[in-house]
């Protein structure tokens, strides 16, 4: 593929040399080139295997990075939706016209590429990439930031192409069920059926990324195991992938029990969101406490996600700044009054 663009407001052309691949490229009636006409101010006019692009200088060269970068996703045999799209731009603005090396961390996108035995996941955000990074690499992780963000499906997505490698001979997928001590009781059936609600979104994270079959028959053999916080004390976590998922919602006292399972060849990784803490009122949140007392500690590693990160609906994202921009004045007003219900 070759581009060329003269200086200033003139059109910046493109050329691909696989026609086979411009159908996908552009989207079902042109659906990718209208997002990205919209979300980037571009106008951009395709005609046969050439496409011109015009708007500001910057503007023009954020698209034809996005659509280099979908290209080249296409040569690679993976998929180009509008959740791929989304992603593309998102990396494109966070690089174009910076620094080289963040421009050259962008290109460098085969180190931070998941694939699964149902799909191939690609980060949609630099951070997003700078964590796929930190959890192949580093053996205690935090992701911490709003919902959205995609730190448990990440998180899990690594799990699983490691368990597929080798790399790992187990993972084991933990949460808080913060209500044990009181409503749990009353929920119908056994102790797999109270804490099933809690778990949910671990299977959902499994089954989109392995065979239902595979998922069932992984965790009767125990390569899979999703348990609820209290049941990993007392327990060594040798050659696992460890997740802690919702840590927000943990004691510090479990916190401290679970970071110290990490056993010979593990890694853990501990996600959640302090601003959605669901302890009762004055007991301390073991995400919290750890988040501040291993921070500069050697060998853990924190990523913090942002809403610039979140990844469903356009609208959750515009909450999530809503919700931030009210904390933030609240803050500096001194004003830390309860905030009503903190469920999401």
């Amino acid at each position: 593929m070759k581009t060329d663009a003269d200086s200033g407001p003139a059109p910046l052309f493109m050329d691909f040399d696989d026609n086979g691949l411009l159908t996908p490229l552009f989207g079902e009636h042109d659906r990718n080139l209208a997002l990205i006409e919209k979300r980037l101010e571009v106008s951009i006019t395709p005609r046969g295997n050439r496409l011109s692009i015009e708007g500001s200088l910057w503007s023009q060269q954020v698209a034809q990075a996005v659509l280099t970068d979908l290209y080249a996703r296409l040569q690679q045999g993976l998929d180009t939706g509008s959740g791929e799209v989304d992603g593309a731009i998102r990396m494109a603005e966070a690089t174009v016209g910076r620094s080289a090396e963040a421009a050259e961390a962008a290109a460098m996108a085969e180190d931070v590429i998941i694939r699964t035995r149902r799909r191939v996941i690609t980060p949609r955000s630099p951070v997003q990439a700078d964590y796929v990074r930190s959890l192949r690499s580093g053996e205690l992780v935090f992701g911490l930031g709003p919902a959205g963000t995609g730190k448990t499906y990440l998180a899990v997505a690594v799990g699983v192409s490691m368990l597929l490698d080798g790399l790992v001979e187990r993972i084991i997928l933990s949460r808080p069920a913060v209500e044990a001590g009181e409503n749990l009781g009353f929920l119908p059936g056994d102790l797999r059926d109270k804490v099933d609600p809690y778990l949910r979104p671990l299977f959902d994270a499994l089954n989109d990324m392995l065979p239902t079959d595979q998922v069932m028959r992984r965790i009767e053999s125990g390569e899979i195991e999703v348990a609820p916080v209290a049941f990993m004390r007392g327990r060594t976590l040798t050659r696992a992938f460890v997740i802690v998922d919702e840590a927000q919602n943990t004691s510090a006292v479990q916190m401290k029990m679970l970071l110290t399972r990490l056993g010979e060849d593990s890694r853990m990784v501990v996600t959640g969101d302090l601003s959605q803490i669901d302890l009762p009122r004055g007991k301390r949140s073991g995400l919290a406490d750890a988040a501040e007392l291993l921070a500069g500690v050697e060998g853990v590693r924190f990523v913090r996600f942002t809403s610039a990160d979140v990844v469903r609906h356009p609208l959750v994202t515009r909450i999530v700044r809503a919700y931030d921009e009210r904390d933030r004045r609240r803050g500096e007003s001194g004003n830390t009054g309860d905030t009503g219900d903190k469920d999401a």
